[in-house]
């Protein structure tokens, strides 16, 4: 039998208990510690240790840990934690800046130390069969892809506004399905909420392949809405991650007999088909994978050097919409430059 791994979490907030929660029960790992300065006045630690700083967990002795402080904290925390030779699941947005992520990308690969960030929407059960069907081409080419993320104000977060906070989701999604990159990326936002950062995001882009991208986030909506759509020249396809249901609308290929259709040189209405799929919690995906990962299984993780993408993406998008201007990249790996 092997050793069960040792891990630890930081951050006992509204995600860090669900870390606690799933950590708890996941096989082949023991929680050995948990560090809030806050302590633990709800029982979240799921009775696992409760200390006061990161340095009481590495003296505990662990094999990894999870991060899910506030972002801005990401890249102190982390860096100590690649000194100690940890590896580390940091919660998204791997850090506030595109510095931060650069230095944290660095710390981890040059020491070879597994790493990942939490992008949970990559578990979700419908954008998992939603890219397993992209890469087995049953869109044919792609055309757009539109995100929809939107919702009432989130009272827990303080740190960050919409776009690192939530249209990161959108940004790491639409690039890990496709395995396209961005190009180019231009933004408008609002501000309507009295706090110092954007409530709402309105931004179109462009991916290496010449995919049209939609990404519409806020917290200024009563209705929560987590969409996400697909059009190619087969169909369309829809997940709605909050029910983990994904839809097909095929385009349809019966002859009509309707003269004034048949003038119509574009697309129609075809079958509908909603997919059955298993819906397992994203969150113990996530965690599953990232397991296997540290002991040295191949699995689908987001990667450091992924999430730094994610942050370079947002960074510009909130460029562009402070400058008016387009951001384009140039080239994957490079920082961008507005024209």
């Amino acid at each position: 039998m092997t050793a069960a791994l040792k891990a630890g979490l930081i951050g006992l907030g509204s995600m860090g208990r669900h870390h606690a929660r799933v950590l708890m029960a996941l096989e082949g790992v023991d929680l050995v510690g948990v560090v809030d300065p806050m302590g633990d006045k709800n029982g979240w630690a799921q009775g696992a240790p409760v200390l006061r700083d990161v340095e009481e967990l590495l003296d505990v002795g662990i094999d990894y840990a999870v991060v899910a402080c506030p972002t801005g904290l990401h890249e102190e925390i982390g860096l100590r934690l690649a000194d100690a030779g940890v590896c580390v699941l940091i919660e998204k947005p791997l850090a506030d800046s595109v510095e931060g992520a650069l230095r944290l990308v660095h710390a981890f690969e040059s020491r070879g130390l597994v790493a990942g960030v939490g992008h949970i929407e990559r578990c979700n059960p419908a954008l998992r069969s939603l890219r397993d069907r992209l890469r087995e081409g049953e869109l044919g080419d792609l055309y757009q892809i539109v995100t929809r993320r939107q919702g009432p104000f989130p009272h827990r977060i303080a740190d960050v506004g919409v776009v690192k906070d939530l249209a990161t989701h959108d940004i790491d999604l639409t690039a890990w399905m496709t395995g396209r990159s961005y190009v180019s990326i231009a933004a408008h936002t609002v501000s309507k909420s009295g706090r110092p950062y954007e409530d709402m995001v309105s931004a179109v882009g462009r991916l290496s392949d010449g995919t049209m991208v939609n990404h519409l986030v806020n917290w200024l909506s009563p209705l929560k809405e987590r969409f996400t759509s697909v059009t190619g020249e087969r169909g369309c396809l829809i997940a709605d991650t909050l029910t983990a249901d994904l839809t097909f609308y095929s385009n349809a290929s019966v002859a009509t007999e309707w003269e004034a259709l048949r003038a119509f040189r574009g697309v129609s209405e075809g079958d509908m088909i909603r997919y059955a799929i298993p819906k397992r919690e994203p969150l113990l995906v996530e965690h599953e994978l990232f397991r296997d990962a540290v002991q040295g299984l191949s699995a689908d993780i987001c990667t450091l050097r992924q999430g730094l993408r994610t942050v370079e993406v947002a960074a510009s998008l909130l460029d562009s919409a402070r400058t008016g201007r387009t951001v384009v990249f140039e080239r994957e790996e490079s920082i961008p430059r507005g024209v």
